[in-house]
């Protein structure tokens, strides 16, 4: 394997010895610049992988290449987003996004002496994502859709190679879960990053990534992978169309007979 992220026979169980195989010889390779989603039934070790890339779990067995080095620990170039934003609610929006940087280097040794060039790219990144003038905000004076923007903002602020993104849209409703597919697009074609989607929304996948892959049941592994071929800049009006109708489809199928099987 030679991509940017490689993950190359892994296994890896929760518990101790005997305790739950959450994924089990689990291999794919991801391009430096490349837009991956992942998808498979509940449970079927999605978030473990995503654990695995960072460096938040050391897998048993196999090994994890991030940028050419192997993952032992959690990595300072990556940048993660989850379902819910988990922002302080005691902290305005700015600070919120400035968080990241007091947690890593060599952002935090810098902070204080060019704190004047980090919130201008705090006020960058809130443009970009639709929140421009919104950084003096509390997050309980923004909606959901507006509190998982400035949680994608936190992610991005110290311009990490890598993206990991687990369900973020997953809690908000239809229409503004379609407007944030539109940032992370636009986002992703806006900066040379490398971004992996877990999510159970397989319309969400085959609107954003440039390859699907479908995870079995656990233990999981992948059992098939998909590339999505639309050109992009993508619009709206592709998710109406036969063909992306087909590779809904064909994901969905993929799933179920993985289902069938366990």
């Amino acid at each position: 394997m030679t991509g940017f992220v490689d993950i190359n026979n892994v296994t890896h169980a929760y518990g101790g010895d005997g305790g739950v195989v959450a994924v089990d010889k689990l291999s794919l390779s991801i391009a430096q610049g490349e837009f991956a989603a992942v998808v498979g039934p509940s449970g079927c070790g999605k978030s473990t992988l995503m654990k695995l890339v960072t460096g938040l779990q050391i897998p048993r067995a196999g090994s994890i290449t991030v940028g050419g080095s192997t993952v032992r620990g959690p990595l300072k170039i990556a940048g993660m987003a989850f379902q819910a934003p988990n922002l302080l609610p005691w902290r305005r929006t700015l600070e919120n996004i400035l968080l990241a940087l007091e947690l890593v280097q060599p952002h935090r040794s810098r902070l204080r002496s060019e704190r004047e060039a980090y919130v201008a790219k705090v006020e960058t990144l809130l443009s970009q994502v639709g929140l421009k003038g919104l950084g003096a905000k509390f997050p309980w004076e923004l909606s959901g859709g507006m509190q998982q923007r400035a949680s994608l903002c936190r992610a991005l602020i110290h311009e990490p190679q890598l993206l990991m993104l687990d369900e973020p849209f997953g809690a908000l409703d239809s229409f503004t879960r379609e407007e944030l597919w539109c940032v992370i697009r636009d986002l992703h074609a806006a900066r040379p990053v490398t971004i992996i989607l877990v999510t159970h929304d397989l319309r969400e996948a085959a609107f954003l990534a440039d390859r699907i892959f479908c995870m079995s049941v656990r233990p999981g592994r992948i059992i098939a992978e998909r590339r999505v071929t639309f050109p992009r800049p993508r619009n709206l009006d592709v998710i109406y169309t036969a063909e992306f109708t087909r590779i809904v489809h064909d994901l969905r199928q993929q799933i179920a007979t993985a289902r069938q099987a366990a």
